[in-house]
């Protein structure tokens, strides 16, 4: 029995306060709703609630918090922590109170009335005399130290009696004021410009990752090692960029088609003159070298013949088709019978210039291969991309403790179903999600086991025409996740539909949980998350 609380980690000015709201989300049942530090502005003050319980069936309170030693003399309630100052808790709580009230009036998408309300006061290190009595503040509407392990029962007394007060909110009302408040569910306009602004602020984050390569520009054989989030792929585009303007023929490669559609478009936006000379696939570039193209569904002969025929080839082509330097994204996905063929389209497999970005944590296929040369390794320990709350979901998973920078952000959601089910429940949340204002192009709908019918469906018109979908406008992405490795959306609904591989399931778990920046939504069996991903991230679900 766990709250949700919003947002997820909150920052509260004393100790006492935090103790008073970890105690409080403990008490009350899932279906409630904790929104710790809510800021109201109007035109004639700024006010900011300390805590707000939304309780289905039983209504909503406002809290305001206050530790060290409380008293009240002469109707003025005092507060000590080091010096005593004047302060004015019942107040405080019951404006704001009244500007939940109003802001519901105003919000255009609130249309149930007001709820059932109540204002209170907890004072969790102090403990009040037996006495106790307040014009203001009644015995009820304060909880006091002693009454910390039975906070929750005090505000469900204090709801159930509250005089000529609305009916009590439902489930769905409780989580339609959440939306109201916290924002998730925005006009598109509001939407759009959101996503823009956390976009950019992503983009800037990224950019000063730019400065290892700075510190790096005189080492020629390099690995960057990350986690989801990190910049690998951003880092990887900007080595190739400046390693082209420098003068090298470079080649900027990786496994996956739709990763290198991703490489491609992000380096058709540089000058000409910073462009790789080659951009895609690793296969692919034996194929533009003459290799002949086998069977899509002949793994053997992508695994092993075509990498040792690229060796081959590469030993007939003039100087002038080989590179200066190789820049690998995802390298944890090169099996070991590749880097042959890879240090063989260097000009100088020797000496040449080789910068591999990679996650062990992402080895999601059963290759197993390193780079046969030494590399200087080098670790990026921050994760840019992820809210903090979609990163502390998947950061039991990584391989490195990643430091969140990501900002804050909405709670994760979990839709509990069975296994079979979660196909049509990420449907029903994607569809919520579209008709709340997300735009298409932000959202993507992936799966852990079988593809979902409109990914198979669009796979059957050929690869280049499904991943070209991933940049249209008219519909959401629909996906794998052992496809959607490197990308990424702003939202993204994950399926756990089951696994094909159990042994390979916690990666494939950490690869969906990250491929969202700003909102994640996950449907699924709990009991499977657990047995695969582990108690942190089960628990990191059930609390949102």
């Amino acid at each position: 029995m766990t709250a949700r609380m919003v947002p997820a980690d909150p920052g509260f000015e004393s100790s006492a306060e935090a103790l008073f709201a970890t105690a409080l989300r403990e008490q009350l049942p899932d279906d409630a709703v904790m929104i710790c530090n809510q800021r109201f502005t109007d035109r004639t003050a700024d006010r900011e609630a300390d805590v707000i319980v939304a309780w289905p069936g039983r209504g909503v309170a406002v809290l305001e918090v206050k530790g060290g030693s409380v008293s009240l003399r002469d109707g003025q309630w005092w507060q000590t922590g080091g010096a005593s100052k004047p302060i004015h808790p019942v107040e405080q709580a019951l404006k704001c109170k009244y500007a939940l009230r109003d802001y519901l009036y105003r919000a255009p998408r609130w249309s149930r009335g007001n709820p059932r309300l109540v204002h209170m006061v907890a004072l969790p290190t102090t403990t009040l005399p037996s006495d106790f009595t307040a014009p203001d503040a009644p015995r009820w509407a304060v909880i006091d130290k002693t009454e910390i392990p039975e906070a929750a029962a005090r505000i469900a007394s204090a709801l159930r009696q509250a005089e000529r007060q609305p009916e009590a909110p439902t489930a769905d009302e409780v989580e339609l004021l959440v939306d109201c408040l916290v924002g998730t569910l925005i006009p598109q306009a509001d939407l759009v410009a959101q996503l823009g602004e956390r976009e950019a602020a992503v983009e800037l984050l990224t950019r000063e990752q730019a400065r290892l390569l700075d510190f790096l520009e005189s080492h020629d054989r390099v690995e960057i090692r990350g986690g989801a989030g990190s910049g690998k792929t951003w880092l990887a585009v900007e080595k190739a960029r400046r390693l082209t303007a420098a003068g090298y023929r470079v080649a900027l490669l990786c496994y996956s088609r739709g990763l290198a559609e991703f490489l491609r478009r992000r380096v058709a936006s540089l000058k000409d003159r910073h462009r790789p000379a080659y951009v895609g696939e690793f296969h692919e570039l034996g194929i533009a070298w003459g290799v002949e193209r086998g069977a899509d569904d002949d793994s053997s002969y992508w695994e092993r013949e075509l990498p040792q025929q690229m060796v081959a080839r590469a030993s007939q082509l003039p100087p002038a088709e080989l590179f200066d330097a190789v820049v690998i994204d995802e390298a944890q996905d090169f099996d070991q019978s590749w880097w042959p063929a890879v240090l063989a389209a260097l000009r100088d497999p020797e000496k040449g210039c080789l910068y591999v970005f990679s996650d062990e944590g992402q080895r999601v296929f059963t290759r197993q291969g390193r780079s046969p040369v030494p590399l200087e390794s080098y670790d990026l320990k921050q994760n840019l991309r992820n809210t903090k709350q979609i990163g502390g979901t998947f950061s039991s998973l990584t391989t490195a403790q990643m430091q969140l920078l990501g900002g804050e952000g909405v709670p994760v959601r979990f839709v509990p179903c069975a296994t079979d089910d979660a196909l049509d429940a990420a449907d029903d949340v994607a569809d919520g999600l579209l008709d709340a204002g997300w735009p298409t192009q932000s959202v993507a709908l992936l799966t852990t086991y079988r593809r979902h019918p409109v990914q198979i469906e669009r796979q059957a018109e050929g690869q280049d025409a499904y991943w070209s979908s991933y940049w249209d406008d008219e519909d959401l992405f629909y996906g794998h996740v052992l496809g959607f490795k490197g990308l990424e959306r702003p939202a993204v609904v994950l399926a756990i539909n089951g696994f094909r591989d159990e042994a390979r399931a916690r990666e494939m778990l950490y690869v969906g949980l990250s491929r969202a920046r700003d909102l994640l939504v996950v449907c699924g069996d709990l009991d499977l998350i657990q047995r695969v991903g582990g108690d942190a991230v089960a628990c990191r679900l059930q609390r949102g």
